[in-house]
């Protein structure tokens, strides 16, 4: 036990996690009856020395040991919280098979069997990232008033959104996660899936083969959960069960929300945040510069999540900050604590797509439109961007610039900074020879050197009846793009990118409207954007006074 200790005590040190004083007793593969049979497993880590501590619940389909067992186990344990770590169901001994984002009966279950344990001392939490947080909000609104707080990171109470981005369908990180909890439980495979996944799905989806076998060819058999996804839209009964967004509001207990700038859930977090603002809670929320698997975020989070539990497990508010909104401003390399978000003292502003590649508050004159041709054969590809696994900070786009299918709108140097912080959207007219396509627009800081950094993007696909069509057959449409916080320098130009496609971030429009998935044809279509007096494209700006 004490050269287990060891081991725990050097991991948490190398990860440079924060070990508290107590040790800490394993006790393994307890059973938690499911309401269909099934049994669950889960580990429980109890501090030596405390009478029946205050514990947290984490639940996870990437398993109990190894690194989450260090971090969402072992680490709070050593601060003197009791801590379950359980498999979900079908992962890691818990029997049955693994069901995606069906999680609230085994959900509300196990916080039963929790409940009903000698050891168990009237309080729990619940704690996680990602996968680990929606687990979270499937039993939160029901869990009882035992539940006395919440620490979520990078996650949301719905994937449907994410999935189906803009629209679209957000390939690549659909096929990584899909290939990772296909591998993960293999031997020495599942040891390097969360290396080797994104590989594997960017080289299937870059294949072009047919999307339907994507999976397949990344996984090495079809997996039915990545056909579900295909054969169910966003709104399809599918989503009944997996959507716990209408519950958001009603739940009681304290929540703490992490989120990175170019994390693939950002906006959907910041939907769950104001939700429970219009409920009349207080949540606290983190924004820092991290992208969905990002280290730093882990380290962070793992700190802030014990300021939180302390606080509402013990009583502890001695590390709470006054305002519950913190921002990490890139561009600045500051963080700034604010009362809510949206944060005060913004003000929008119209940044106009001007003739001749130009950027501008003012508004445009007559002028023709702008067109490129977009070939799904040759699909504009993307560089970074909010993606599962790998580092998703910006990154370089001057390549992707000089290609005929983006056009790019650059603004003169900035004489004094801009700031932005807070919701982005473009409000683009368009006009494509294909009566399905989607838009991409993306904005980025361009240096005094001449390096362009992407910030934020978003995407919309367009079909018969999206957005107000005009008698030229010109289309009015908003693309939402990620949320941010970023201070322009002097000397810095804002440029934005309209283009067809991110791809394989994005799987490619056909052009056809066929199911996704079922396409037959792939057409290339001509796009316009327009940027006259009558029909001003503009890329709408949080600026801070």
């Amino acid at each position: 036990m004490e050269g287990l200790g060891l081991m725990r005590r050097l991991g948490a040190g190398a990860l440079r996690l924060p070990h508290g004083p107590y040790r800490v007793r394993v006790h393994r593969d307890l059973e938690v009856p499911a309401p269909d049979g099934v049994t669950l497993l889960a580990d429980r880590y109890a501090p030596q020395g405390l009478d029946r501590p205050p514990v947290i619940l984490v639940r996870s389909p990437y398993g109990r040991r190894g690194p989450f067992g260090l971090m969402c186990g072992y680490v709070f344990a050593t601060h003197g919280f009791q801590t379950v770590v359980q498999s979900v169901r079908g992962g890691f001994g818990s029997g049955g098979a693994f069901e995606p984002l069906d999680e609230r009966e085994d959900g509300l279950a196990t916080v039963a069997w929790l409940k009903a344990q000698p050891w168990f001392g009237g309080a729990f939490a619940m704690h996680g990232p990602s996968y680990l947080g929606y687990v979270q909000w499937a039993v939160a609104a029901d869990a009882g008033p035992e539940l006395k707080a919440l620490s979520m990171q990078v996650t949301a109470s719905q994937f449907r959104d994410a999935i189906n981005l803009g629209g679209g369908f957000a390939l690549e990180s659909t096929l990584t996660w899909v290939d990772l909890t296909t591998r993960i439980q293999r031997p020495l495979s599942g040891l390097v899936a969360g290396v080797l996944s994104p590989r594997r799905a960017r080289r299937a989806a870059l294949s072009g083969r047919p999307l339907a076998e994507l999976d397949a060819l990344a996984t090495g058999a079809p997996v039915r959960f990545f056909q579900d996804l295909l054969a169910n839209g966003p709104d399809t009964p599918f989503w009944h069960k997996r959507d716990f967004s209408r519950a958001v509001g009603r739940v009681q207990a304290p929540v703490n929300m992490t989120g990175g700038w170019y994390d693939v859930f950002l906006p959907w977090q910041l939907e769950d945040y104001a939700a429970l603002r219009a409920a009349g809670r207080n949540p606290h929320l983190t924004i820092g510069p991290w992208w969905h698997s990002d280290p730093r975020l882990t380290r962070h989070s793992m700190r802030d999540s014990l300021q939180w539990f302390r606080a509402h497990l013990l009583g502890d508010r001695s590390e709470m900050r006054r305002d519950p909104v913190r921002l990490y401003i890139t561009g600045s390399g500051e963080w700034r604590d604010f009362p809510h978000w949206p944060v005060p003292g913004i003000d929008e502003q119209r940044w106009h797509l001007q003739p001749g590649g130009g950027l501008s508050p003012d508004g445009p004159p007559q002028s023709p439109p702008d067109s490129y041709r977009y070939d799904p054969m040759h699909p504009t590809p993307c560089i970074s961007g909010p993606s599962l696994l790998g580092d998703c900070s910006p990154a370089d786009q001057r390549r992707l610039e000089a290609r005929r299918d983006v056009l790019v709108y650059t603004s003169p140097p900035l004489s004094k900074g801009l700031e932005i912080i807070g919701p982005i959207r473009a409000e683009l007219h368009v006009r494509s020879d294909r009566a399905h396509a989607d838009f991409v627009v993306r904005l980025c800081d361009v240096a005094p050197d001449g390096v362009s950094l992407n910030l934020c993007e978003g995407v919309r696909r367009v079909r018969p009846g999206v957005g107000e069509t005009d008698g030229e057959g010109v289309c009015k449409i908003t693309v939402d793009l990620w949320p941010a916080g970023h201070r322009f320098r002097p000397g810095h130009r804002l440029r934005v990118h309209v283009a067809g496609g991110a791809y394989p971030r994005v799987a490619r429009n056909s052009g056809t409207g066929e199911p996704l998935g079922a396409e037959t044809a792939w057409l290339a279509a001509r796009h316009e954007v327009f940027h006259d007096p009558g029909r001003p494209s503009a890329i709408i700006l949080p600026v801070l006074r």
